[in-house]
């Protein structure tokens, strides 16, 4: 028999009914052996998370408030869960445990991870499968840093002695037994984690989205959805914004070769994404994969005669950034002529104090600046070895009148980037989707 891990997001465990539901899919297969559920996430647009709650309460205890009301709620919450699905397990006490932890100083990772553990609790008792906390497989070292060689062995001879097991999402511990949690969106790496573990031959993420669609549908009339992606262009979407999944629960199955399938918990029966690693013998294909894209950069557009003979040039000029807390998104440059794309949210009212050391550290002939730039990403596989790809996608804008403020494709030419004006961002991704899709 093969072996599935499972990973359900909040929203597929936001109450009683969602349970049943996150049941029914897991008896379906008896491969999915593995279970790794988030916190529960909203019921209905206006409310909490409980993740949410339990941040307020460790805030409120540091402010020197009552949590009481907050934690109440998240209470009232599991005992809702557990009375509606009709199972004879006492979670009093270990709510009353947890108040208590909180009430006298706990971390804030401590408290935020005990979501995912009552979830943990419940869906182990409704399964009858055996609850394993990754607090005793997961393992991060003194400096809060992952340690991956440390969990693989653990995990790959704990969990060979539970046939079927729920493991919490989220978080782990340190040496020196405190509850360490990964960056919001946790769960997610956790069930890579689990998945690279156990070797399992898939790891399935199922939240409340059929896998990903070509474009934003904010943005995108009915985008078509992505039946296949490799790992590689899943990272160019992401970066630029187009992520159902944490971007670090990629790499423990890439290394494994472990394809992820994301799933809608309520819609099962739809396929979803497979996502898989490009093993160097996926055939170009001529289509592109998917677009993506953020807005508000500003673009540093530098001149200097003879700037590629200067020595250290490059280095001045990234100087400047790193001495002011700044990082960058893109470089393009030329013989003469080198750019600077930073997200505005870097800059952060620094930009005429980074114009000033430019001025001062490279002694450029000349600096221009281009405010409210908005960056596409068109993405695909196939796209390097495909004539006529660049054009299509500069002729679609053109038609619409849009200029193209910047250029820039990446070394593994799986990707496209241009610069565009915030105003023109919308017609943009469609006319883009409309040109290769439409």
């Amino acid at each position: 028999m093969g072996i599935k891990v499972a990973k359900f997001g909040g929203s597929s465990l936001a109450d009683a009914e969602h349970f049943r539901k996150v049941s029914s899919i897991i008896q379906a297969d008896k491969e999915r052996r593995y279970i790794v559920p988030s916190a529960p996430g909203k019921r209905h647009p206006n409310d909490r998370k409980v993740t949410d709650l339990l941040y307020l309460c460790h805030s409120s205890v540091q402010q020197k408030v009552s949590f009481g009301e907050a934690f109440d709620l998240i209470s009232r919450r599991y005992l809702e869960i557990i009375d509606e699905l009709g199972i004879p397990f006492e979670l009093q006490s270990t709510l009353e445990r947890i108040r208590n932890k909180i009430a006298n100083g706990a971390s804030v990772e401590y408290t935020a991870s005990r979501g995912e553990f009552l979830n943990g609790l419940i869906l182990a008792e409704y399964l009858g499968f055996d609850f394993v906390d990754p607090a005793d497989i997961i393992f991060f070292d003194h400096r809060g840093k992952f340690d991956a060689k440390k969990t693989q062995e653990v995990i790959s001879k704990h969990l060979t002695q539970h046939d079927y097991a729920v493991i919490p999402g989220f978080y782990g511990s340190t040496p020196d037994g405190k509850i360490k949690t990964f960056s919001r969106g946790g769960s997610d790496i956790t069930g890579a984690i689990i998945a690279r573990g156990v070797n399992a031959d898939l790891y399935e993420n199922w939240t409340d989205v059929s896998g990903f669609l070509m474009a934003d549908p904010k943005l995108v009339k009915n985008p078509k959805p992505i039946a296949q992606i490799s790992y590689r262009e899943l990272r160019e979407l992401a970066y630029m914004g187009a992520s159902v999944l944490h971007e670090e629960a990629i790499f423990p199955v890439r290394e494994a070769r472990i394809p992820i399938n994301i799933k809608n918990t309520n819609n099962p029966d739809d396929p979803g994404t497979l996502i898989i690693k490009d093993n160097g013998d996926t055939k170009p294909s001529g289509m592109i994969t998917g677009i993506a894209g953020k807005k508000d950069f500003t673009i540093i557009a530098i001149e200097k005669t003879l700037m590629h003979t200067e020595l250290g040039f490059g280095r001045k000029l990234l100087s400047v950034l790193e001495h002011n807390g700044i990082s960058f998104e893109h470089m393009p440059s030329g013989i003469d002529t080198i750019s600077l794309v930073i997200a505005d949210s870097q800059l952060n009212n620094k930009l005429e104090i980074v114009l000033d050391e430019i001025q001062h550290a490279c002694k450029p002939d000349s600096i221009d600046v281009f405010r409210n730039i908005a960056l596409i990403a068109t993405v695909g596989l196939g796209m390097a070895y495909t004539p006529g790809i660049a054009a299509k996608l500069f002729t679609a804008l053109s038609q619409q009148n849009i200029n193209v403020r910047m250029i820039d494709q990446g070394s593994s030419e799986i990707n496209i980037i241009v610069g565009i004006e915030n105003k023109d961002f919308n017609r943009a991704m469609q006319a883009i989707y409309s040109a290769f899709v439409e």
